[in-house]
C-alpha cells in the first residue's frame, strides 16, 4: 500500500487495470519530490545540501548535484505541463542558475575541470535548460546567460573519463551550440564516434572498454545520444539518430524482461540507488517513437516500477530519496555517491515529456510478457539469460558475461557483478564482511584457511536458448560453469580444477527480510525462506557431500537478516571434479527432496545428461 504521506490521486482501475496509476500520479509524485527538497536549498537555490553520507567530491559538489539532478525532474515536469506549474518551481531553478554561476556568490558552482564530477551534473543542467527553454533560458537576464555559457565552456576541448562520461560532453556542448555559444564540433563528434567502439550488437553497448554491462547501458548510453538529437534537432529518420533509434528498439525488446510482475527491476550493477532511472530507456523508446512495446505495455511497465518503490517507502516520510534501494543501505552505493546522487532517478520521469493525450498515457494498460507466460530470454551480447516465471512474477538474471573489469591489467570482483545469479526479488550479500566470504550465487574453491576463490574476470563461452556458459580462473583453480534453464529452475554444471584437499562450495540466492529467515536442510538439499514466503533452495544433484544454510546480518539491501542455502564437498582429490546443482528461487512452495529424487543425472568425463520429471532430456 502506498504510504498516505505521498498524497497521490485515487487509482483508476479502468484505464490502468494492473497498476491503477495515471499521468496524474506521476505528476503528483514529481511535485512531492520537488517540494520536499526546498528546506534543504541554500538561500539562492544554487545548491541542495541533503542529509546523508557525503561523496568523495565534497559538500559543494554534492550541493550542485542536488540542484542539477532535481532540475532534470523539474524540467520534465515544467515542459510536460507547457509551463503550467507552480510559478515558484520555475523561479527556484532560474534563481539557482543566477546564483550558481555567479563567481562572487557563496553558493557558486565549482568550475568545470577535466574529469570532475561537475561534468556529470552539467549534462543534467544542459538537458533541463533545453527542455525548458521558453520558460527559463529565454527569460534569463543576458548577463546570467553569459555566465551560464561561461560555466559550460569548461567542457570545450576538455578531457572526460572514457566511458559514458563522453556523452555528458556531447549534450552539454550541443546545448552551447544551440544558443550560439562557442563549442567544439570535434568534441561532439568524437564522443559520438567513441560509443561506436563500445557497441557490441543487438542493441547493447559496454560502458567503456571491457565487459561493463549494467543499467548504464539504458540510462546513459541509449539515453544521451537521443537527448543529443533532441537538442541538435536532427531528422529522426536520418544520420546518427536513425541508428540510435534502431538500436534502442532492439535493446528494449529484451530489456522489457528485466522487470518483475510487482515492478521491481533486477538488482544488478552499480549505482542502484538511482532506482527508477531504469525506466529512462523505456520512456525514451516512446518519446523517440522507436519502441517495440505497445503504449499500454510501456505505461504498465513504468507505472508498475514507480508504484513498487512508492509502496516500499521510496521516497521516505520526509519526501527524500535515500542512499540505498528501499531505505538507506550504503553497500548499494559507491564512493562517488553523495546524498543527492539518488536524484538521477529523475530520468525515470522522462515520460512526462510525452503530451497528456499521447497513447502511452491514454491507452489501457496491457500485460507484461511475464504476466502471460514464463519467459526465457537469451542475451548473447552481455552473456545473460533472463528467466521470468509467471506464477510468482520473479525475474532471474543468470550472469555469464558482465564483470565490470578492464580488458587488461588487474581485475577485481564486485558483489553486483561477480555473482552467477541476480533477481528482481533478491540482492547479493554486499556488505564487506559478507562479501569477504561470498557465499551466495557463487561457486568457490576454498583454500585450507577458508579463503574463497574470486570470480574476478568472467570469460563467456556461449549464450543461446536456455543455456549459457563461462569460466573463471583464480589462484590454483579453474571453474567452468554451464547454466541450463528448465521450468522454474536453473541447473548449474561445474567442472572444477583444484588442488588436492580443497573444498568446493556453491551458494544459491540470498534471501533477506526484517525477520530472520527460516532455514531447513536435509540429505543433499537446503533452503531458506522469508516470512513473506520467498524461498531460495539448492539441491545437490552430483558431486556434493552435504548442504546447509549460511546466515548474515546487515549485509543485504532487502533486509537486515539474510540467509543463503549452499552445498559443499570437502577433500578435493586434486585435478578435475564435476558438480551439478539445482538452484531454485520462488514464491511458490519448493520441494527440494522430491526434486533431488526425480531428476536423473548421468555424468562422465566429457558430458552430463539430465533427465527431468516431465521426460525432457538435456545434455551438457
Amino acid at each position: 500500500m502506498t504510504p498516505p504521506f505521498l498524497h497521490l490521486p485515487p487509482t483508476d482501475r479502468l484505464l490502468s487495470s494492473r497498476t491503477g496509476w495515471t499521468r496524474a500520479h506521476w505528476e503528483a509524485l514529481a511535485d512531492h519530490l520537488l517540494d520536499a527538497l526546498v528546506p534543504y536549498a541554500t538561500p539562492g537555490f544554487a545548491q541542495y545540501r541533503l542529509p546523508g553520507r557525503g561523496s568523495w567530491s565534497g559538500v559543494v559538489s554534492d550541493g550542485l548535484e542536488g540542484y542539477a539532478r532535481s532540475f532534470l525532474l523539474a524540467a520534465f515536469r515544467i515542459a510536460g505541463a507547457h509551463g503550467e506549474v507552480d510559478p515558484l518551481l520555475i523561479e527556484r531553478y532560474a534563481q539557482g542558475l543566477t546564483t550558481g554561476t555567479d563567481p562572487a556568490s557563496r553558493e557558486a558552482w565549482p568550475r568545470l575541470t577535466e574529469c570532475s564530477q561537475q561534468m556529470v551534473e552539467a549534462a543534467s543542467i544542459a538537458v533541463g535548460l533545453h527542455e525548458t527553454r521558453p520558460w527559463i533560458w529565454d527569460k534569463l537576464d543576458t548577463k546570467v546567460q553569459e555566465r551560464v555559457v561561461d560555466w559550460f565552456s569548461g567542457f570545450v576541448g576538455s578531457r572526460t573519463w572514457d566511458n559514458n562520461w563522453r556523452l555528458f560532453q556531447v549534450v552539454s556542448e550541443q546545448f552551447l551550440a544551440s544558443v550560439g555559444a562557442p563549442f567544439s564540433q570535434s568534441d561532439i563528434d568524437g564522443g559520438l564516434d567513441r560509443i561506436e567502439d563500445w557497441y557490441v550488437g543487438d542493441g547493447w553497448y559496454t560502458d567503456g572498454e571491457g565487459r561493463n554491462f549494467d543499467y548504464y547501458v539504458g540510462w546513459a548510453l541509449h539515453l544521451y545520444p537521443l537527448l543529443w538529437s533532441r537538442i541538435a534537432g536532427e531528422d529522426p529518420e536520418t544520420g546518427r539518430t536513425k541508428v540510435y533509434r534502431d538500436r534502442l528498439g532492439q535493446f528494449l525488446d529484451g530489456y522489457q524482461h528485466f522487470f518483475s510482475t510487482d515492478g521491481s527491476p533486477v538488482h544488478q550493477g552499480r549505482s542502484l540507488t538511482y532506482r527508477y532511472a531504469a525506466l529512462a530507456p523505456v520512456w525514451m523508446g516512446a518519446l523517440a517513437d522507436c519502441t517495440p512495446l505497445s503504449p499500454g505495455r510501456t505505461r504498465r511497465l513504468a507505472s508498475g516500477t514507480m508504484r513498487h518503490f512508492a509502496e516500499r517507502g521510496v521516497p521516505d516520510e520526509r519526501g527524500l530519496l535515500t542512499l540505498g534501494w528501499y531505505d538507506t543501505y550504503l553497500p548499494t552505493t559507491q564512493p562517488y555517491s553523495g546524498p543527492a546522487s539518488p536524484y538521477w532517478a529523475s530520468k525515470g520521469f522522462l515520460g512526462l515529456l510525452l503530451p497528456a493525450d499521447h497513447p502511452t498515457w491514454t491507452a489501457r494498460e496491457q500485460a507484461l510478457p511475464i504476466e502471460e507466460s514464463d519467459q526465457y530470454t537469451a542475451l548473447p551480447a552481455p552473456g545473460w539469460l533472463l528467466h521470468g516465471t509467471r506464477d510468482d512474477g520473479i525475474v532471474r538474471l543468470i550472469n555469464h558475461g558482465s564483470d565490470h573489469n578492464p580488458p587488461d591489467g588487474p581485475a577485481t570482483d564486485d558483489p553486483h557483478y561477480a555473482k552467477l545469479g541476480y533477481s528482481s526479488a533478491t540482492a547479493p550479500d554486499s556488505a564487506p564482511h559478507a562479501f569477504s566470504r561470498t557465499v551466495d550465487s557463487h561457486l568457490a574453491v576454498l583454500a585450507p584457511d577458508g579463503t574463497p576463490s574470486r570470480r574476478r574476470r568472467i570469460h563467456p563461452v556461449g549464450c543461446q536458448g536456455r543455456t549459457a556458459s563461462s569460466w573463471y580462473e583464480d589462484e590454483g583453480c579453474r571453474v567452468e560453469t554451464t547454466s541450463v534453464l528448465h521450468g522454474p529452475w536453473e541447473i548449474r554444471v561445474h567442472r572444477v580444477d583444484a588442488q588436492q584437499g580443497a573444498t568446493v562450495r556453491e551458494g544459491g540466492f540470498a534471501v533477506a527480510s526484517t525477520e530472520r529467515p527460516v532455514a531447513e536442510s536435509g540429505p543433499g538439499w537446503a533452503l531458506a525462506r522469508t516470512a513473506e514466503g520467498l524461498t531460495s533452495a539448492i539441491v545437490a544433484l552430483h558431486g556434493w557431500q552435504d548442504a546447509a544454510v549460511a546466515r548474515d546480518v546487515q549485509a543485504n539491501a532487502y533486509g537486515p537478516q539474510s540467509a543463503t542455502p549452499y552445498a559443499q564437498a570437502a577433500g578435493h582429490p586434486g585435478g578435475r571434479s564435476l558438480h551439478v546443482s539445482l538452484i531454485a528461487l520462488s514464491r511458490d512452495t519448493v520441494h527440494p527432496r522430491a526434486l533431488r529424487e526425480s531428476i536423473t543425472v548421468e555424468a562422465d568425463g566429457a558430458s552430463v545428461r539430465l533427465e527431468f520429471p516431465d521426460g525432457t532430456v538435456v545434455s551438457v
